[in-house]
């Protein structure tokens, strides 16, 4: 074991030049030793956030034809590279699944060696090797089966994965737990108030919509928007039930989607974005009334581009930033996804698609 000071934030991983945090590094130190206060787990699964692997997706595809290959190799190159993967165009990463080998002494993050854990960091600040050249991935989806092994800080969060859920399930919603946590406290907040909102979720067809739309509805939203971009996936959201109205509309045509939301009973008092495409804000800021809030749970949002536009349009709103950890949110998902039939059934249609490619 490494006998050096460590930092529970990573510090002691960044190889840099100047001070960093880890997830503002160009490079980490992915030695197999740990630090007094680490836990290395041998890598099962990525799950690539779905920004960086649209973003993959169209790098690599011409004339409609897809070069799984090459992306399969962009992926090893950016962890090689960086000793950690985060997509240098969209800046995210995603998440994992794997095993604790080894858990240093002074270690706080109560896990044992041999349990099976998810991690709720990003990848994006992860140290991480890879060591089966991602041989059993086909490269058509975000779900990465590898074999390698990441690093975990003293200040690095993760769960044990349930029993009762299928592994594959149980990562997709850890990769979105942040998203309902943070929705059911903004919506308890306007209860709190004496007001129960109404709520649209853009994107609400999708795994952290979906979540956030139950969420909404339990933590007392009056109404509930589902946002989708097509037909196929209103039908789908309909069926589940979520939603109280469900429209079609792209999220990137502000008035467009101003309008769809203001014809299903909006404006929204809360407006949840969780979309992975960029363009996205000045649609979410017309569609949420003033004195509203905009949650953006999207790693395409540009943050310069929500803020500029919501003052050039003189909009009153109060705009958050998901960061992915509230409190308990691991736990309130997967209870989400027990509870609630049309949940389960969006996670379980997504994932069957995703093994059909």
């Amino acid at each position: 074991m490494v006998a050096l000071d460590s930092d529970p934030t990573g510090l002691h991983r960044v190889l840099d030049d100047t001070v960093v945090l880890p997830q503002a590094a160009q490079r980490l130190d992915t030695r197999r030793e740990v630090w007094p206060d680490e836990v290395r787990i041998r890598v099962e699964k990525l799950n690539l956030d779905a920004a960086s692997f649209r973003q993959l997706e169209r790098a690599h595809t011409q004339y409609a034809v897809t070069d799984r290959d090459a992306i399969r190799a962009e992926v090893l190159d950016i962890v090689a590279t960086r000793g950690k993967m985060q997509n240098p165009v969209t800046g995210s990463g995603g998440m994992l699944i794997g095993t604790v080998e080894e858990v240093g002494e002074r270690s706080p993050l109560g896990l044992a060696v041999g349990d099976r854990v998810a991690t709720l960091v990003s990848l994006t600040l992860t140290p991480l090797v890879i060591e089966d050249g991602l041989a059993r991935w086909d490269a058509t989806g975000e779900q990465v089966p590898c074999d390698g092994y990441a690093v975990l800080f003293g200040r690095s969060i993760a769960a044990v994965i349930p029993d009762d859920l299928p592994h594959d399930l149980s990562l997709s919603v850890m990769d979105v737990c942040g998203a309902p946590a943070l929705t059911a406290r903004v919506v308890e907040g306007y209860a709190a108030r004496g007001t129960a909102p109404t709520v649209a979720v853009i994107g609400g067809g999708g795994k952290s919509g979906s979540l956030s739309l139950a969420a909404a509805r339990r933590a007392g939203a009056a109404r509930t928007i589902g946002v989708v971009p097509h037909d196929a996936e209103a039908e789908l959201l309909r069926a589940s039930g979520l939603a109280d109205e469900v429209v079609v509309a792209d999220a990137r045509n502000p008035i467009g989607l101003r309008d769809a939301v203001t014809g299903a009973g909006g404006p929204a008092d809360v407006t949840v974005v969780c979309v992975d495409v960029p363009g996205c804000e000045g649609g979410a800021i017309l569609a949420t009334a003033e004195g509203g809030s905009v949650i953006f749970f999207s790693m395409a949002t540009s943050f310069s581009a929500a803020a500029l536009g919501a003052e050039g349009l003189a909009a009153d709103v109060t705009m958050l930033v998901g960061n992915g950890y509230v409190p308990g949110h691991a736990a309130y998902a997967f209870d989400l996804l027990r509870s609630d039939a049309g949940v389960r059934s969006l996670f379980e249609a997504r994932l069957a698609h995703e093994a059909a490619r």
